[in-house]
């Protein structure tokens, strides 16, 4: 495992963390969701050790956190949404600071992307838009050549055409088996895209982890008017949306059995976690 985070607990005066259990294998990427306030960032800042943890266990490469060397911590990728970029700084600028931060900086492949994504020389970063600001924070997490990413929200402020080649970076960066990513994101049909895992969590607590296609294969999404609905009782989850009701079908052998006429559909992530997070049984 490049990340196993055990029995993590952080109290705060109106909320906490609670017994929080995540691995991320490598050669995956692990999709973290939930509604904003649910404890993806505090997650997220417990294993970059930025937040003291009451009790619990944090490892990367198999070591505790609180033990990783300077070479360690220089094989991990960090994108944040909040900016570590001073925004006098160019892209030119950026890569002399990085290369003497990181042994492993590639000045060759930084300037590859920037190419690619055709980010302005000539421009502080203060001057870039939002969308390009953030691929610049990407390009600079993979250019030193981490072993495990951490992304809170990597995609945000980009566009359609954008967000797909910077998805099909990730794919690519743990094409060898070796390299992970932990991704937070409230775009979630990127994870239907790129994900091999999904973390759900809500309030504090992971409600589900489950391999996407694995989790894609056990449950499924009838759509119903209310006239279906007041017949139906085999179901895990119902959630009003719009004119028709969702229904979160686990069942689906005895679902379809019994309501040979209704259809079940392929879940999506987004629908999942409507579902879970505001469905009622």
């Amino acid at each position: 495992m490049n990340l196993e985070i055990n029995n993590l607990n952080k109290q705060y005066k109106n909320f906490s963390l609670n017994n929080i259990n995540i691995n991320v294998p490598k050669g995956k990427i692990v999709g973290f969701i939930g509604e904003n306030g649910s404890g993806k960032t505090t997650t997220i800042k417990a294993i970059l050790n930025l937040i003291k943890i009451d009790n619990g266990n944090i490892k990367i490469f198999n070591k505790n956190i609180n033990k990783l060397t300077k070479k360690d911590k220089e094989l991990i990728g960090v994108v944040l949404d909040d900016s570590f970029f001073s925004n006098i700084l160019k892209v030119d600028d950026i890569n002399n600071l990085m290369k003497h931060f990181y042994s492993n900086w590639d000045e060759s492949l930084y300037y590859e992307y920037i190419n690619e994504f055709k980010l302005p020389k000539n421009l502080s970063f203060k001057e870039y838009s939002s969308g390009m600001k953030m691929k610049l924070k990407v390009i600079c997490a993979i250019s030193h050549k981490p072993k495990l990413l951490i992304l809170d929200e990597p995609t945000n402020g980009l566009d359609p055409i954008f967000r797909y080649e910077i998805l099909n970076i990730f794919e690519k960066f743990v094409s060898n088996k070796e390299n992970s990513i932990f991704m937070s994101s409230h775009i979630t049909s990127d994870l239907d895209y790129v994900a091999d895992n999904i973390v759900l969590i809500n309030n504090g607590n992971i409600l589900l982890d489950m391999k996407k296609d694995e989790l894609f294969n056990k449950y499924g999404i009838v759509e119903c008017n209310i006239e279906d609905f007041k017949n139906i009782d085999t179901y895990t989850y119902n959630l009003k949306y719009k004119d028709i009701y969702l229904l979160l079908i686990e069942d689906k052998n005895t679902f379809k059995k019994k309501y040979p006429k209704l259809i079940i559909n392929k879940p999506t992530i987004e629908r999942l976690l409507l579902l879970f997070i505001k469905g009622e049984k």
